[in-house]
Parts: structure tokens; sequence; C-alpha cells
């Protein structure tokens, strides 16, 4: 399906471009032959394909990979089907640091300069980190890391963070505050190739290192102790997990805001298709992540065009009601 929901999201937008033009288009960038059209014509169609959609549909493919993916870790790590990237608390720590970066530049933001947006994602990046090393720290005694622990630490910096994002809220101006309501929507329109480039390394990354932790995470579903009885440095995979969780979401956070429920559906559903062995589960659910996120990102350019709704609102959207379905026909089979 990813090459054709890759051609569906090209075509797709305020200018909608047929499968013929994107041919041509891509053919021509090979060839550099534009005879067959006008120059402006094609220069046009260029530029709406290879500097706008083309990064955008990259980026909500690794961003949907990694979210996916770390979600279907969290969900063996906490051996709980319903658990989300964001109980960790990097989620709720990484919108702190960049809404601190809204209000305390809020003149950079307000400009649109480069160092504006970037000082943004590292607040993000940077908030995301602290958080999840609190809860890190919370959950961890001399005796191991609590899992359970982690789960209601996480939740208690998750409020925290709720609440300093209101207190920032009601201190920022204007401005300021529709600039981090719409940060914390999710949204993609700021793609461009570099940020491509950052966050496909970390999803390359990610992509690389979770698989070798699946028969770990198998391990870990018949529970901590049968864990350690089949030779698994349960402390370490815990650790190793925790710290390339936190490094992806913080970077899905810094990179594109809030984007909810891709996490917590993906990994489930694909559960249901394929079973709980992470040697399928974990590749499988980066792939749906990375077909859902590019598919509710062209929705968003195109259901109230010409303007764009935040992505994030579209994943919820879309995934919500798919989340109820789930657990109305998990009641029924109790």
């Amino acid at each position: 399906m990813l090459p054709l929901v890759v051609i569906f999201a090209l075509g797709t937008g305020t200018v909608n471009i047929s499968i013929a033009d994107i041919w041509q288009a891509t053919r021509g960038l090979f060839s550099n032959d534009s005879s067959s059209s006008s120059f402006s014509s094609s220069s046009q169609i260029h530029t709406i394909l290879f500097d706008i959609r083309l990064p955008r549909i990259l980026l909500a493919l690794c961003l949907g990979v990694i979210l996916a993916i770390s979600g279907a870790v969290m969900q063996g790590l906490f051996r709980n089907p319903l658990a989300d990237p964001s109980l960790i608390g990097v989620s709720g720590g990484a919108s702190v640091g960049a809404s601190i970066v809204i209000v305390m530049a809020g003149e950079w933001i307000q400009s649109g300069s480069a160092l504006g947006l970037s000082a943004v994602a590292v607040g993000a990046f940077v908030g995301g980190f602290i958080a999840t090393i609190l809860v890190y720290r919370l959950a961890t005694s001399e005796v191991g890391t609590s899992v359970t622990t982690m789960l209601l630490a996480g939740i208690a910096i998750g409020a925290i963070a709720g609440a300093l994002n209101s207190l920032l809220s009601y201190f920022a101006d204007n401005d300021m505050l529709r600039q981090i309501s719409l940060w914390q929507m999710g949204n993609l329109s700021t793609a461009n190739w570099s940020r491509v480039a950052m966050v496909a390394a970390v999803a390359a990354l990610l992509g690389g290192l979770f698989p070798w932790d699946s028969r770990a995470l198998n391990a870990l579903l018949l529970g901590e102790s049968e864990a350690r009885h089949l030779g698994i440095d349960v402390q370490r995979v815990k650790r190793r997990l925790i710290v390339l969780t936190a490094l992806g979401i913080g970077t899905c956070v810094a990179m594109a805001g809030m984007i909810g429920f891709v996490g917590l559906i993906v990994p489930h559903a694909i559960r249901l298709l394929i079973g709980p062995d992470h040697r399928w589960l974990l590749p499988g659910s980066a792939l749906a992540g990375g077909l859902l996120l590019i598919i509710a990102d062209s929705l968003a350019r195109v259901v109230v065009a010409p303007t764009e709704l935040p992505t994030g609102i579209l994943t919820a959207l879309l995934g919500a009601p798919f989340f109820v379905a789930l657990l109305i026909q998990r009641r029924r089979e109790i």
C-alpha cells in the first residue's frame, strides 16, 4: 500500500496533480527534459511535488514509523496493549519545553525566523528528556526499575506538565498563545529536507536497534522473573528501551508537535492482525504507522481546503472512533 499512498499524497492538495503529471515530473527530475510541457507549468509542478509535498510525505512517514514502533515497544515493556509512549513523560516534558521557549522567545517566534523555530525544537527535545529522566529516577531503586512505579510517575509528571502549560498559557499574550495551541495540535507544515534528514536518521536508528530486543520483549510478556530465568538482563533492556523511546518521541514532538493516537492505535491494531510476536509486530507497526500518518496528513490538507487542519486533529478524529470500536469488540469477547 505504501507506493499507492505516496502517489495519492503527492497528487492531493489545494492543487490537484494527476498521476501522469507526477510521472512526467519524476522522469524530468532525472532527465532534465521539460519539452513535453510549458516551462512555467512544469516548474510549478516540480516545486509543489519535490519542494513542498515530498518532504512533508517523507516527514510524515518517518514520524509515523517512530511513533508506532515506540508505542509497540512501550506496550511490550508495560505488558499492556493499551499503553502509550507518552506514559514515560516525554510528551508532557516536551510540551513544557516548547511552551517555555515560545513565551520566553516570543519575538523570535513571531518573526518566523529559523532561529526561533529551532529554539522551539531544542526546547521541546530538552524538556522531553528531562521529564523522562525524572520518571526513570523516580521508578528506579536498588532493586531495579519498577514498571508500575514508572507508570504512576509518568502520570504524575504528565499532570505537573499540564499545570505548567496552563500557567505559561495564562501569562502568554495572544500571539504566543496561538503559537502554543497550534504547536500542541501537531502540524507538518514546517516540513523541509533538513527536518526530514534529522527525523529519518532517528527513525533508521530506532528501526535498526529496537528489533534486536524483540526476543527480550517476548520474554517480558511472561513476566520479569520469567524473563530473568530465560537469561534476559531485564534492567539493561528497560534502560535501553526507555532511552531510545525518549529519543524517538522527543524528536517527533520537537519536529511536529503533539501527534496523538498513532503510538496507541497502530500497535494494538497490528497485534490483533498478526499476533503479539515482537519479531513481526515491530516492523509491522512501523510500516502501518507511516501509512496512517501519511493518510492523515493528506486528508488534513484537503478536508477544509484551502485551509489546512493540524495533523494531530486528524489522527485523533481517525484514531479515537477506531479505539472505541476496539474496546467494544474486546468487551464482547470477554
